[in-house]
């Protein structure tokens, strides 16, 4: 499964921000804004800042599930 910022979008909805305002106000790339959109890593300082912006913690903006090991990843 691997990141989710699910609980990121979320907070978006509740304080009625869109995307585009989200990355003005955030300083974000729209490079960034897309990784964030496809659930990709991103730079933990990219993370702290959103969490500064939103007063939050970072368990508030991205969950992490452990992902499924393959027979491949065991054979290394």
């Amino acid at each position: 499964m691997g990141f989710s910022y699910n609980k990121l979008w979320k907070i978006l909805i509740d304080e009625d921000m869109n995307k585009t305002d989200f990355q003005k106000a955030v300083e974000l790339s729209p490079t960034t804004v897309a990784k964030l959109g496809k659930n990709e890593t991103v730079n933990m300082e990219i993370l702290a800042r959103i969490c500064d912006y939103f007063n939050c913690g970072i368990e508030d903006i991205v969950t992490y599930s452990p992902r499924k090991k393959t027979n491949e990843d065991e054979n290394k």
